[in-house]
């Protein structure tokens, strides 16, 4: 015998302001002789005894029509309707509850992955588009009389299915159709608790073997990827529902070699823990992308990128899931060595939350934590002083930025209690960087010192600059022996030895040591001049390093 249904116990099921709406669109839809269905998932988990969360309506009838009958009837000024004319569909949406209307349609796919032709059809064809025999079950609704129990019907064989616990595609191309009836099959298969049964698993592998998944655009695989993590409010684990389609071969089919690891499944098991009951009041967050970020994070960086292109994840999401996986393992370890609430918040106050719930599914218990006490407690804390108050202390720039750091670690550490410690804090900080400014910003180079005479006692100094050559004045006369010594040969050769004193034109008296030997050949005069103050340069350098200096005079003529 068939299972029967009422209105009634669709709506004892349902939450009381979707239970509203629907009494609603069924009494509508009775006033214009209009039959309506309750199909798919809501009839499948009533039957099982589950929550049912969504309401899909099929019409036998323009179902846009019957929405909007329903709009401008009475009670209906606060509804919102959404239609998509190429699927025959409508969104009935309250600020409570939503419902999904159909037409009785037919689909035809025009290649594998592609999306459906949709045109009017029968109900035996609405119920074969289906994706599988549970899911194809109608429950007609009748609002005249909403206590009448109306047996189930069903076309496709869902409910000795649905008694065996499994599932199963109504034709063989059906994973070619729509190949991401994979990613839904592993989800029922989770939650229900069943199994896809062996003439679904040869669909399956003759989609995978002859490419269909090539076909389907990243965006949908995507959002299937969302709807596995939404799950997780159901109670289950998404990492199950990975675990089977690696097993299946279905994420190797999206990118080569792309497997779930067998150390991520606790991690995962605690993000749905977050999920379904979050340890702290976190802001708006994508489950998914913490998710994805632990699964990827221990694949190459390459690969990591591969898989994100291919479920259309770009941009600053993308991008930040990869770092992940670079920065993970050290920023745990970072939280580890942490000392104090100030540290701790050092670290993670700059991260996005889903960042910061990808860790805590990742760490150990330790810094679970610290990271939970961040996120229940520290990071809804204000420091008692502000960045505006910092500037008007004199703080710019990167300073202020360091200050707001050290007084909030300090204030979150119990160093600094109220805003009058913040605030000496803040000044001791501007104080010392003032001083650590230049006093002017003209360029730094050689100081230049005027010229004058030297000072009589100055020591003389090695220098790598060339000495400055000083204007020597006019040539000297033949009667000035002082200065000038002559010798008849072509050449002198000049070895410093015996250590004389000479004073030079400045005043300041030189060592050097002088005695020279002369090889003589034929030739005319040579006339050697030696200026006091290059020998003084000279004779400071050759006195330290005591080695002897061979000088040449150039050759003059014979005056």
């Amino acid at each position: 015998m068939r299972p029967s249904l009422s209105l009634d116990d669709v709506r004892a099921a349902i939450p009381l302001a979707t239970a509203e709406l629907l009494t609603r669109v069924v009494q509508m839809a009775a006033r214009r002789d209009c039959r309506i269905h309750l199909v798919g998932g809501p009839v499948r988990d009533l039957l099982l005894g589950q929550a049912v969360s969504d309401v899909d309506l099929m019409v036998e009838g323009d179902a846009q029509a019957l929405a909007d009958a329903v709009a401008r009837g009475r009670g209906g000024a606060g509804l919102s309707i959404v239609g998509h004319d190429r699927f025959g569909t409508v969104r009935i949406e309250s600020d409570d509850a939503r419902l999904d209307l159909a037409r009785l349609r037919h689909e035809t796919y025009a290649h594998p992955g592609a999306l459906p032709d949709v045109v009017p059809g029968t109900l035996e064809q609405d119920a074969r588009r289906r994706d599988f025999s549970v899911n194809a079950l109608i429950c007609p609704l009748d609002g005249r009389d909403p206590a009448r129990k109306i047996p189930i019907e069903d076309p496709e064989g869902g409910l000795d299915d649905l008694a065996k616990r499994r599932l199963r595609v109504l034709h063989p191309r059906s994973f070619h159709d729509d190949p991401t009836r994979a990613w839904r099959a592993a989800r029922f298969a989770v939650r229900l608790g069943f199994s896809l049964d062996r003439s679904s698993r040869n669909a399956l592998r003759n989609a995978l073997r002859d490419g269909a998944f090539g076909a389907v655009s990243g965006e949908r695989f995507r959002r299937e990827l969302q709807r596995a993590f939404e799950e997780a409010h159901h109670g289950v684990q998404v990492g199950h529902i990975l675990r089977m389609l690696s097993d299946w071969h279905v994420l190797a089919a999206l990118e080569p070699g792309l497997v779930l690891g067998k150390d991520r499944a606790m991690s995962l098991r605690r993000l749905c823990k977050a999920i379904a009951e979050p340890d702290w009041p976190a802001p708006r967050w994508r489950p998914w992308a913490s998710g994805v970020a632990i699964w990827l994070a221990p694949l190459p960086a390459a690969q990591r990128r591969r898989t994100l292109e291919r479920f259309s994840v770009r941009g600053e999401q993308a991008a930040r899931i990869v770092r992940f996986g670079r920065d993970a393992d050290r920023t745990l370890k970072a939280l580890a060595r942490a000392r104090g609430r100030g540290a701790v918040d050092a670290l993670l106050g700059d991260l996005h939350e889903e960042t910061t719930q990808s860790l805590y599914a990742l760490a150990d218990v330790p810094v679970r934590r610290r990271i939970l006490r961040w996120g229940a407690e520290d990071r809804r804390r204000r420091a008692p002083v502000g960045g505006v108050e910092l500037i008007e202390l004199g703080l710019e720039g990167p300073d202020v930025g360091k200050a707001l750091g050290r007084i909030r670690a300090g204030f979150l550490d119990g160093e600094i209690a109220n805003r009058e410690e913040a605030l000496a804090l803040a000044e001791e900080m501007a104080r010392r960087a003032a001083r650590r400014k230049p006093r002017s910003k003209v360029k730094a180079g050689r100081r230049k010192v005027a010229r004058g005479r030297a000072i009589a006692d100055t020591p003389v100094h090695r220098s790598r600059a060339k000495p400055r050559r000083r204007d020597r004045g006019p040539e000297p006369t033949a009667g000035a022996t002082a200065d000038r010594v002559e010798i008849s040969e072509t050449e002198l050769r000049v070895e410093l030895k015996a250590p004389v004193i000479m004073k030079a034109e400045t005043g300041i008296e030189t060592e050097f040591g002088a005695q020279a030997a002369a090889e003589v050949g034929d030739g005319g005069r040579v006339a050697a001049e030696v200026d006091a103050n290059s020998a003084k340069t000279r004779s400071g350098r050759k006195a330290r390093s005591g080695n002897d200096i061979e000088e040449k005079v150039k050759e003059k003529p014979p005056t």
